[in-house]
């Protein structure tokens, strides 16, 4: 949130983390005006500034929300997907349109603890499982949507040995974890 003060959530792991997959990344680390479209409005207002201002690959822009971050983030996706790369939602739920994501076939990564101390893994599940039904529906093979649609939801083993106790703080262990950062930056249309 605002209040919060600038620069803020470069406390979290991911922009750190995500520098070393590209040493010449521009990460920004919005904070969050509320929980709702504004936010979303802001961040895709945010990207485009600096698609339209400095020299971005624009097949690699990448977006990225833990917790309240990562509803934003599913917001962004319900507005203008086509922005970005890929998008990784980290210890969250979805709020966007999936529709408007699904006809964009933005990649997406959800990634969750099973028994996440905020949101639990049900509000991910129910997402994949509905966006998966409509990339079936229009026709897209299990490879395709495999390609694009991952869920992976992480059991207590999984944070303890990362030190953790808490699933949903354990979130930050997935900026750790090489298999979902390679996942984000490697995964893109060429």
């Amino acid at each position: 949130m605002y209040f919060q003060g600038v620069g803020a959530n470069m406390v979290e792991d991911f922009g750190v983390e995500a520098i070393k997959y590209n040493s010449e990344m521009i990460v920004l680390s919005a904070q969050l005006s509320d929980w709702g479209e504004t936010s979303a409005n802001q961040a895709i207002d945010l990207t485009e500034y600096f698609i339209n201002h400095y020299n971005i690959d624009k097949s690699k822009v990448y977006l990225h929300g833990y917790s309240g971050g990562g509803e934003t983030g599913s917001l962004v996706m319900g507005i203008r997907p086509e922005l970005y790369t890929a998008f990784l939602l980290t210890s969250s739920q979805w709020d966007g349109d999936l529709e408007v994501l699904a006809k964009a076939k933005t990649t997406v990564y959800l990634a969750t603890g099973e028994s996440d101390s905020y949101y639990g893994s049900q509000p991910l599940k129910n997402a994949y499982n509905k966006l998966r039904g409509i990339y079936e529906s229009q026709g897209l093979t299990e490879t395709e949507i495999d390609r694009i649609l991952v869920l992976d939801v992480k059991d207590q083993a999984y944070f303890t040995e990362r030190g953790y106790t808490d699933q949903h703080g354990g979130g930050m262990a997935f900026a750790h974890d090489g298999t979902i950062m390679n996942w984000l930056f490697k995964n893109d249309s060429t």
